[in-house]
């Protein structure tokens, strides 16, 4: 009996010291939390102290702030256009470079390898190992200079070379590495020198070539899935934007020979069409009969659509009758994307009242000229150039901002495309949730564009300043961001450069979208290729280029949220390779801090699906679904869009001239070159 006494005793004894270490445990992560928060608001006051300090001299000045201004701002970064028609490069031929089969091995274990390329799919790989090109240097060779702009990405086959940065040993490397990767995504400069110690031997592929494989093989993928899909009797009368979102979410299944697809008197709820191969359908009578062969069903055509109508039990058996490869919808996927766009509408957009009053904003600002406006102050500096309050000579009390862009620097980019199309979609949107463009001019060396004057200040330099946001704070800067998102997606326009650089706040305290640099009308259920954004906020779709829509918006929105809740996107790398490959690990990878609540990193992860078909706001509600999510329960979204809803932080501006909610920005003294040869738009 006492032997049991002195048990329990123990047994008391040690839940009390693993309470004591728990309690303990808490106290630390406590501590260490509150460290965290320090260490974060002391890293914002310096930041905030750095980007407004100003040394004594103009010229020491200019470039301090300039350079301060990049540390702590984000630059977006936008591939050049497709050389291609789209719908041409199903037809391309790709260049092939014969090598042994060990080469060809090689190279596909050292993409498998690679943090990057190992997500390809096996297709891929396979044409990108034929296209690769032998490429040799002697010793003590340049393959890679740091701050050369490069477009090649290369594998080693024999030799070994040194990685250095900034003149600093990073490692070495021998046959079997890839390298240079970051230039297959876009045209950029590379961040590491890379010296030959032997006589090497490498393969080598161009982005042009690279891109085009990855294009091609969604395009090819797609256009089959979409004409199998259009053969089904069930989807004939379905949309094509429709028939597009199926497509995606269908997803292969292999089955070997024998194998049961389909078993009569279980439960289903998926759909099948045969992609490859042939099965059998039979049926018993009775339970213990022997199966009867109905008949045989071959590529293109289905079976099981009756499981997507909600009819569970399977009448027939299906076994494949030879090596089988099916394209499978679940009845969720189905009922989810069943229903598609429409919820988002015009309506309560554009009323006759509205367009009466942007008809006569037109003809006030049509008789304008660039001489009739006095520069104030600064309001920003970027890559483009600035932008600049302006007042009206003729009327004191109204305000613009002036965005003053370089021709030269935008045509050395070959940005002209993405330029008017900003002009194009500026003009044309009318929403609350919008800065407005009412006129653009020109000059032999400057493009200027007329905008809304918001002098609450930019969104992220209040962030800046606070470390993070709240929970409502967070969620009524969130909100704009979704009105503004349901009025471009409704016209089929996406943005695609979310982050807190690119919100600004009216005198109200309203966030209003601006810098539509990359936005892009595609239409509906129609997709883009071009790599562009920033990169803690580009979709992994972006960056595999299996092209992408209106969901990549959304995707963008969840890494916001996550950035005003914490005060940090939650991918983010020393560099933007190592921040694609966290991006390409997936939201489930990332550790939510415990500020974020339960219904907030629900959201997130629902805004940031791997699979763009299964993302909040992309799927048969379209944003209501957003809308209704419970992180935004009682919010009066009502009372946002009729701007009757007080905001979370209400600015000071004194008058129409004030800028103190913008930090001070030294003059432009570059003077750039003239560029009047670049076909702009004569009334641009």
């Amino acid at each position: 009996m006492g032997t049991l006494r002195d048990l329990q005793y123990a047994l008391q004894e040690k839940i009390e010291e693993l309470r004591q270490r728990d309690a303990l445990i808490d106290e630390l992560e406590l501590e260490l939390d509150q460290k965290d928060e320090l260490i974060q608001k002391l890293q914002n006051e310096l930041d905030k102290y750095r980007s407004v300090i100003r040394p004594a001299t103009q010229q020491v000045q200019k470039h301090s702030a300039l350079r301060e201004q990049q540390r702590t701002k984000r630059q977006a970064i936008s591939a050049e256009p497709t050389a291609f028609d789209i719908q041409d490069l199903r037809h391309v031929t790709l260049p092939f470079y014969p090598k042994s089969q060990q080469s060809k091995e090689l190279i596909k274990e050292a993409i498998l390898d690679n943090d990057f390329m190992k997500n390809l799919e096996m297709s891929q790989i396979q044409e990108i190992v034929d296209c690769m090109y032998p490429v040799e240097y002697g010793q003590e060779s340049c393959i890679i200079k740091e701050g050369d702009v490069g477009s090649l990405v290369y594998v080693m086959e024999e030799g070994k070379v040194e990685v250095t940065k900034e003149g600093v040993k990073l490692c070495t490397m021998g046959p079997g590495k890839v390298f240079g990767e970051l230039a297959i995504l876009y045209n950029c400069t590379r961040t590491a020198t890379v010296k030959t110690l032997t006589n090497v031997k490498l393969w080598a592929i161009d982005r042009q070539c690279f891109q085009t494989i990855m294009m091609r093989t969604g395009l090819i993928k797609h256009a089959e899935y979409m004409e199998f899909l259009k053969s089904v009797p069930t989807f004939q009368g379905l949309p094509e934007e429709i028939l597009s979102k199926l497509a995606d979410v269908l997803e292969e299944t292999h089955y070997g020979e024998g194998e049961y697809i389909i078993r009569q008197g279980a439960r289903g709820d998926t759909f099948f069409i045969i992609s490859k191969g042939k099965v059998n359908v039979t049926r018993e009578d009775s339970p213990n009969d022997v199966p009867k062969y109905l008949r045989g069903l071959g590529k293109g055509e289905w079976f099981g659509e009756k499981a997507l109508q909600g009819e569970d039990i399977r009448t027939a058996n299906v076994i494949a009758a030879e090596a089988v490869t099916c394209l499978v919808i679940d009845r969720d996927s189905f009922k989810h994307l069943i229903g598609g766009l429409e919820d988002v509408s015009n309506k309560g957009y554009e009323d006759a009242g509205a367009k009466a009053i942007y008809e006569a904003e037109n003809a006030f600002f049509s008789n304008l000229k660039l001489v009739d406006f006095n520069i104030i102050d600064t309001l920003g500096v970027g890559g483009f150039g600035r932008v600049e309050l302006v007042q009206l000579k003729s009327d004191e009390t109204k305000t613009f901002a002036m965005k003053i862009l370089k021709k030269r620097h935008i045509v050395d980019t070959r940005q002209q495309e993405h330029i008017r199309s900003e002009k194009q979609i500026m003009q044309e949107a009318h929403s609350d949730f919008i800065v407005r463009l009412y006129r653009t001019f020109k000059d032999s060396k400057y493009l200027y564009m007329l905008m809304e004057a918001c002098l609450g200040g930019e969104l992220w330099t209040i962030l800046r300043d606070r470390g993070s946001f709240e929970d409502a704070t967070t969620r009524f800067y969130t909100a704009c961001v979704v009105e503004a998102f349901a009025y471009l997606h409704s016209k089929g326009i996406i943005y695609r450069d979310l982050k807190p650089e690119n919100l600004i706040l009216d005198h109200r305290g309203y966030a209003k979208l601006v810098d539509f640099g990359f936005a892009k009308k595609i239409g509906f259920g129609k997709k883009t290729w071009t790599f562009c954004g920033t990169p803690e906020y580009v979709a992994p779709e972006i960056i595999l280029n299996k092209g992408h829509d209106i969901s990549a918006d959304y995707w963008s929105l969840g890494i916001l949220m996550y950035e005003l809740l914490t005060g940090s996107p939650p991918f983010s790398g020393p560099d933007p390779m190592k921040t694609y490959n966290i991006i390409l690990r997936g939201i489930d990878m990332i550790e939510f801090p415990k500020k974020i609540t339960k219904n907030a990193a629900n959201l997130i992860k629902k805004l940031c699906r791997d699979n763009p078909s299964e993302r909040l706001g992309n799927l048969k509600n379209g944003v209501k679904d957003i809308q209704k999510h419970k992180w935004f329960e009682g919010f009066n979204w009502e009372g946002l869009r009729k701007g009757t809803l007080t905001p979370p932080i209400i600015p000071d501006v004194s008058s129409p001239t004030d800028t103190s909610n913008f930090d001070s920005f030294p003059e432009d003294n570059d003077d750039p070159p003239p560029d009047d040869n670049s076909g702009w738009d004569t009334d641009f």
